[in-house]
This record gives structure tokens, C-alpha cells and sequence, in this order.
């Protein structure tokens, strides 16, 4: 059984975006529950998370957005930023934390504490652009999280890998020019928030650096299987990154109330599987997933749960490795056949692999 670091605390349940917003503290309370059911105390390494810092926040933040986001502590009760995206007066000190986590488990990582992690954070953070909060999202954890696995561990190349049913723009922005990061993402298309398309493959010294596969809905673990197998295992064994950071969405289970998905956790299963394997064969088997969306609380617990069976390898769960690593190989697209061709039809000019 490995080593597995797991981000868990009860501050992250204080940020509170109204009564009523789907983005809630139950969603970690339900994930909470299954670990707790499914795992003893001992077989995880629980990861003591720290607010980041202002600076650390400007790596990917503009400032005065930062000081506007701090601004919302002296609000008495909820501040809307737009539309979807609502802070209460914890929310700042809470989205310090979800990036300072990430940076945690980072460090834990690179000190061979742990040989991989999972980030129970909130509030969630890949829609979050370097000037603008939207989708929930306040900082943007996942991009703090190679921007400081290159300013302070010295890596070169980053692997972001993006599932949530929406798709990361603000990810995206972060490393649009950037060639030190491979972001890839799957995504629900066309849907919130609009971004993603195949053709959208990075600019300047970054063409070729942002893979994107958007999808109809109805995809289905066959799908993401075969999408993860035909595109995302080739270009990152040739990009050949030092750690794999992962965007992990549960709203692309299939009763997820804002996804059209037909995923359920044996897909969730398949492609944690290929992206611990890449991980393996690439970059010393450093890989961290971070939890995104996901506002169902059975498929948030059921997903959660099969990622961390995935990263442990534990004796009782051969079995699920053994179908994990089957169903990838087995799979045959069905919705996602013409979002394949398109994909790689947008990278083969950039990876020899195709």
C-alpha cells in the first residue's frame, strides 16, 4: 500500500456562499463521511494545510484583484462578484487556505513524505482568472500550484490535467503562453463558460501547449477512457512532465444536477488510473489531485473514493485496479468519436506522436 497524503479540514466548510448556492460545505461533508466509512485513520497521511501568502497570490492573481477579494471580509454577511460567485465574510481567509493546501501537499510531495495526494479544498478554483472571480471560484489553486512547484522546487514542466465537466478558462489564461505547462482538459461543449474549443491550442512559445478535447453530453466511461488513452497518454509521455497536477471535477458523474455526463465511478476509476500511470512512467510518480466541481453527494463521495483507491493501491483493491486498467484499454467511443478526431486534428502539427 503507498503512502498517500490526504488534505482534510473543517475550515474549509466555513466558506458559505448563501443559504441556497449549489457550491455548499455539505458537498465535503458527504466526501468526509465515505472516507471515513471507507478508510481506517492510519492508512492516509493527513496533510496540515497553511494560508498562502499575498505574494504567493500574485504569482497568477493581479494584486489589486487579491486586495479586492480580501476587501470581502469586512462585508457583514454574502458579496456577490457576479452572477454564480458569492463570498461571506470567511471566504477570503477559506480560498487563502485551498491554495496554501495545495502548496502543502506539494512540499510533502517533493520530500518523499507521500507518494501522492488528494486536496479535499473549497472553494473550488479553475474558472478564477488572473482579474476576475466566476464559477465559484475566487483563486485559482491548481495554477498557484505550478507556479510554485517552478518558483520554489525548481520543476520545469508541469502536467495540469483538467476533468471537471466545465472547463478551466482561468487555468487556461494562466498558461496560454506558457510551454512549462501542458494544460489539458475534457469539458462539456458548448457550455459554461464557453471556452475550450479544439482549436484553442495556446499562443507564442505556448502553441501546442494547451490541449483541449471539448465533448457533447452523453459521454460515457467508454468515452473518457478512450480520450484519455488516444490523446492525453501520448502527448504527456512526449511532453514528459516532472509532476501532474489534476483538476478533478465530480460533475461529470452521471446524476450530477449541472452536468449532461453519463460518467460513473469505474470512468472516474479509468482515468485516475491512466493518469497515475503516466505519472509513474514521467515524473517519479509525483501526481496531486485537487478537487473542482461536483454537487452531487453520491457522486462526490463515490468519485473521491475511487481516486483514492487508485493512489493507494491497497491489496483489497486489485480488483478495481485490474478494471481500471481494463476498461482504458478495452474502451470504444461512442459520443466523444468526432471530439477525438477534432483533438487530435488541432495538436498533430505539434506532437509526433500523431
Amino acid at each position: 500500500m503507498k503512502r498517500i497524503g490526504l488534505l482534510r479540514d473543517d475550515r474549509y466548510l466555513e466558506h458559505v456562499p448563501g443559504p441556497s448556492h449549489v457550491e455548499s460545505p455539505e458537498r465535503l461533508t458527504a466526501i468526509h463521511q465515505a472516507i471515513d466509512s471507507e478508510f481506517k485513520p492510519d492508512e492516509m497521511v493527513l496533510i496540515e494545510p497553511r494560508p498562502a501568502t499575498f505574494e504567493e497570490l500574485t504569482w497568477n492573481h493581479l494584486p489589486e484583484y487579491v486586495r479586492t477579494i480580501q476587501a470581502t471580509k469586512d462585508i457583514k454577511q454574502y458579496m456577490a462578484l457576479d452572477p454564480d460567485t458569492v463570498t461571506c465574510p470567511e471566504s477570503y481567509n477559506v480560498a487563502r487556505l485551498a491554495v496554501g493546501g495545495l502548496i502543502s501537499a506539494i512540499d510533502a510531495l517533493i520530500a518523499n513524505d507521500i507518494h501522492g495526494a488528494m486536496c479535499l479544498v473549497r472553494p473550488p478554483g479553475h474558472h478564477a482568472e488572473p482579474d476576475r472571480a466566476m464559477g465559484f471560484c475566487l483563486f485559482n489553486n491548481i495554477a498557484l500550484g505550478a507556479h510554485y512547484c517552478r518558483k520554489v522546487h525548481g520543476l520545469q514542466r508541469c502536467l495540469i490535467v483538467d476533468f471537471d465537466l466545465h472547463h478551466g478558462n482561468g487555468t487556461q489564461k494562466s498558461f496560454y503562453r506558457d510551454p512549462t505547462v501542458l494544460y489539458f482538459s475534457t469539458h462539456q461543449y458548448p457550455y459554461y463558460p464557453g471556452t475550450g474549443a479544439a482549436g484553442e491550442v495556446g499562443a507564442g512559445e505556448g502553441k501546442g501547449f494547451t490541449v483541449n478535447c471539448p465533448l457533447p453530453a452523453g459521454c460515457t466511461d467508454q468515452d473518457y477512457a478512450a480520450i484519455f488513452r488516444e490523446i492525453l497518454c501520448p502527448i504527456a509521455t512526449e511532453f514528459d512532465p516532472d509532476i501532474v497536477l489534476v483538476s478533478a471535477g465530480m460533475d461529470i458523474y452521471w446524476q450530477d444536477p449541472l452536468g449532461g455526463m453519463q460518467v460513473t465511478e469505474k470512468g472516474i476509476s479509468a482515468i485516475s488510473r491512466a493518469l497515475i500511470d503516466v505519472a509513474k512512467e514521467c515524473s517519479s510518480g509525483r501526481i496531486i489531485f485537487v478537487l473542482e466541481g461536483g454537487y452531487s453527494k453520491e457522486g462526490l463521495s463515490r468519485g473521491v473514493v475511487s481516486i483514492i483507491k487508485q493512489l493507494m493501491e491497497r491489496e483489497d483493491d486489485r480488483t478495481d485496479i485490474r478494471e481500471a486498467r481494463s476498461l482504458m484499454e478495452a474502451a470504444s467511443p461512442r459520443a466523444s468519436k468526432n471530439s477525438i478526431k477534432m483533438a487530435i486534428e488541432a495538436q498533430k502539427a505539434f506532437y509526433s506522436c500523431f
